[in-house]
């Protein structure tokens, strides 16, 4: 069996020879000491994460490492301090093994915006990897880590995931804490796993949950287990109509595939309406303008990094603009209130569709990734996030899996629960798995 130190080693071979950029940063020489101190720790050896290597999305806090956020403002910014997951990952046996590459200040759907340069998809060569935890995903799919973290806003684990045919989930709202996570907008961000499979998820998951005195938005929930499946007998399977409308065919296509596997199970597969699908991408983006430019006040290059303003990016810098401008008393009312408004609106009747079902299924993201490098609109890029920002904006669980692929690029099953009912979404992610991999092996 390989030591914790020779696995290290063949990462930091593989990271090396790697052409993806999926980090930003490893110091090689502190991993193989924390590798061999590891080793050596007799009371970390029977933890659930001992010797699992795990990297960690640039806008989450590891002592000791630039923790840039992919931005030039943040270039010199050396973490003081280990954010409440990482302490959380460390006190099981895990090692960090660098900081992996992002959309700048998370900033992005497509893992281009970075000032460190575009991640690479591995799976789906001269396409987007898809954002902002572009790198996270990538350094997974490529083989490069065991585990990663990534944050989600508004779909920044889950379209990734999808788009680099690996395994991603964003917690219910206050699951995990968000001590030590650069905001992009508070209100939405939560950090989660990208993993090989879903029982990692799983696992991961349940070590960086749990309540945090530091983050107020944090609840205690039970340890998650894996359910057998006689457990989750009569389970009914959402499908809302408007998710599946606004996506292209052919991943339609193959998310109808996927549903197959349900329909296997005998679990009940039932047709549902969610009248404010238009409403998702304003709603969200008038909040994350807000919350961004707000956020972005302490970068104003007297404590840490550079003003923001100077040195930023062109996506970066917009969303500022835009949320100085909407911040406004004369805007505020008119855009951010409502945006609020319409906020409860949307969760109100989300909730009511889980009356009926104990999940909804859909695509991640409605279109095939672009290719790197080809222009698109603001509103274009947006639109990826279509599927992904409700779960958000409604507080609520979801995670995706892999269900096939449309000519080599993988497309990913979105499994959304309600609020705190992560437990049963993530098995329900682990029983497809096997069910859709066996088929898909058989066939």
């Amino acid at each position: 069996m390989e030591s914790i130190v020779e696995r290290v080693q063949e990462y930091l071979e593989k990271i090396e020879k790697s052409s993806i950029n999926a980090y930003i940063e490893i110091d090689k020489d502190r991993v193989l000491k924390e590798g061999e101190d590891l080793e050596k720790n007799e009371k970390l050896k029977k933890k659930p994460l001992y010797g699992k290597i795990i990297g960690v999305k640039s806008n989450i806090n590891v002592k000791g490492y630039t923790i840039s956020c992919a931005s030039k403002t943040l270039e010199n910014y050396i973490s003081p301090y280990d954010a409440t997951v990482i302490k959380k990952i460390k006190s099981q046996g895990g090692l960090i093994i660098g900081m992996t590459n992002m959309d700048e200040f998370a900033c992005g759907s497509s893992g281009e915006t970075s000032y460190y340069g575009a991640t690479k998809n591995p799976r789906a060569e001269g396409k987007i990897p898809g954002g902002s935890s572009s790198g996270s995903a990538a350094a997974i799919s490529a083989n490069l880590c065991d585990m990663a973290l990534g944050s989600d806003t508004g779909g920044s684990i889950r379209n990734p995931a999808s788009h680099c045919g690996v395994v991603g989930f964003k917690p219910s709202y206050g699951v995990v804490s968000r001590q030590g996570l650069c905001d992009l907008a508070m209100s939405f961000d939560q950090i989660g796993p990208l993993t090989k499979n879903a029982k990692d998820a799983l696992l991961l998951t349940n070590i960086i949950k749990g309540k945090d005195i530091s983050d107020s938005t944090t609840v205690d929930t039970p340890k998650f287990e894996i359910k057998k499946e006689e457990e989750m007998k009569n389970y009914k399977i959402g499908i809302v109509k408007e998710f599946m409308e606004v996506s292209d065919e052919k991943i339609r296509d193959r998310i109808e595939k996927g549903i197959e596997v349900f329909r296997d199970l005998g679990w009940e597969i039932v047709e549902l309406n969610y009248k404010y699908t238009d409403l998702a991408l304003p709603t969200y983006y008038l909040i994350n303008y807000v919350e961004f430019f707000s956020a972005t006040r302490r970068y104003d290059g007297r404590r840490y990094g550079y003003p923001i303003e100077d040195v930023c990016g062109e996506e970066v810098l917009r969303r500022i603009l835009i949320g100085e401008h909407i911040s406004g008393k004369e805007f505020s009312g008119k855009y951010y209130k409502k945006a609020l408004q319409a906020r409860r609106m949307m969760k109100m009747e989300m909730l009511k569709l889980f009356k009926d079902v104990d999940a909804i299924v859909s695509p991640t993201v409605p279109k095939i990734p672009h290719n790197i490098g080809e222009e698109l609109t603001p509103m274009e890029m947006y639109a990826y996030d279509v599927l992904t920002v409700p779960t958000n904006i409604c507080g609520m669980c979801a995670g995706v899996v892999g269900c096939g692929d449309i000519n080599g690029i993988p497309v990913g099953l979105q499994i959304q629960g309600k609020p705190f009912d992560d437990e049963k979404i993530l098995n329900i992610m682990i029983i497809f798995e096997e069910i859709f991999s066996n088929d898909e092996n058989d066939n």
